[in-house]
């Protein structure tokens, strides 16, 4: 007889696109920090489906508000309004300091939505304005627009040509960000933490930098707080834990916004908000009744206190990640803020990733060779302590 989960192995290889490298694991439920495959077994899961189940499984607060708004109303089209893309674009507007919001879909159309606020802004500035200037190492998304801005050729190599004008350099190099930048930079994107390429923080004076010259040439300054955005970090967003007193003109998130719905927002001051007028932009699906209403629950329960339990739980978590550096000379560093970690290995990490799984914790190597944590904002000391003693047993 077949089980459940090699019926639904077999049938997603025949019917669905590879384009994933997708770990032997069919996953059933989730309550809380944990997830359950088909014969059980449970997993605490410190991946939280790539930074997006930030309340964890099946949160009573987030089921209740799906429960009452889909009786309501779940999408109407931004023809029309509803009362929840005003509210939340509000309380967005108070956590970042940008007064505008746009809301998408996803972390890679939100991208796609500054990008084209940066060509805007260097067409409305005068002819030759259209540069943009990211980083080496650094994950903007799968589009191509995203992608020509991403600093992996790895991830880009098979879709070349892609959009013109792209330049990298290091991250935290300020002397290379100064020479890259000019008159014809329309914008600057950066992450304040490279998730993809490893967990690499910025400094805060190379954060101040990309803002001194951003005013200094007529450029957006963009950042990228998709995977570390949105209180992951113990902040609301990664780049105040450095550089508390720089502001972009433009900041993209989305994964942990509505809890597993799909939603992506641009936020943007006023001047990055004149370079898109009416007709320029849409979104079929965006800010949809159901998505919005989620994010402001989720927004609501991080001001009562689960912002400070990310810190303090992340601190934690790190500690003991740096007690395990300490005794295993093949782990090169540990890397990150909050609930966003990162072990770099001098090995690939897949093997330590398969052997998690057969101990019952879960989560991923990105970069090859970094072990990435991206727990739910719900974990606690004791279920960090937990995968600790995990790590601890299959690295050794």
């Amino acid at each position: 007889m077949v089980t459940p989960d090699v019926e639904i192995v077999e049938r997603e290889k025949q019917y669905l696109l590879q384009n994933y490298g997708r770990y032997p694991l069919a996953l059933k439920r989730g309550k809380g920090v944990w997830l359950y495959d088909y014969n059980g077994k449970r997993y605490l899961d410190l991946l939280s489906g790539i930074g997006v189940n930030a309340l964890g499984h099946a949160h009573p607060r987030v089921n209740r508000v799906i429960r009452e708004q889909i009786n309501l109303l779940v999408h109407c089209s931004n023809l029309y309004f509803h009362e929840y893309q005003g509210r939340l674009a509000e309380k967005l507007a108070g956590i970042s300091g940008l007064q505008r919001s746009f809301f998408c879909n996803s972390g890679t159309e939100a991208m796609e939505g500054a990008v084209k606020m940066i060509h805007s802004h260097g067409n409305g500035a005068g002819g030759g304005k259209f540069e943009i200037v990211a980083l080496e190492n650094s994950f903007h998304g799968r589009s191509t627009g995203a992608l020509a801005i991403t600093g992996q050729a790895k991830y880009r190599a098979d879709f070349e040509p892609l959009m013109p004008g792209a330049r990298f350099v290091p991250a935290n190099d300020m002397a290379a960000l100064e020479a890259a930048v000019s008159d014809s930079t329309a914008g600057i994107v950066l992450e304040g933490i490279q998730g993809e390429g490893g967990i690499h923080p910025m400094y805060g004076d190379f954060l101040r930098k990309a803002r001194a010259l951003a005013d200094r040439h007529n450029a957006l300054l963009v950042f990228d707080a998709i995977q570390c955005g949105i209180g992951r970090t113990g902040k609301w967003f990664s780049h105040e834990l450095p550089a508390p007193d720089v502001k972009p003109d433009v900041m993209v998130t989305a994964k942990p916004l509505s809890c597993g719905l799909p939603l992506g927002v641009v936020m943007c001051n006023e001047r990055a908000a004149a370079s898109i007028r009416p007709g320029m932009h849409g979104s079929t699906f965006g800010g949809n009744a159901l998505a919005c209403r989620v994010a402001l629950e989720f927004i609501e329960i991080m001001e009562n206190g689960l912002l400070d339990q990310v810190a303090r739980v992340g601190a934690f978590f790190k500690a003991g990640l740096e007690e395990l550096k300490s005794k295993h000379s093949f782990i090169k560093e540990v890397r990150g803020h909050g609930l966003m970690l990162g072990i770099e290995l001098d090995r690939p990490g897949k093997e330590y990733v398969t052997k998690g799984m057969e101990q019952g914790i879960l989560f991923n190597a990105t970069h090859d060779t970094v072990l990435r944590f991206l727990p739910p904002y719900i974990l606690t000391e004791s279920d960090a302590g937990r995968a600790l003693r995990v790590l601890r047993k299959i690295l050794k």
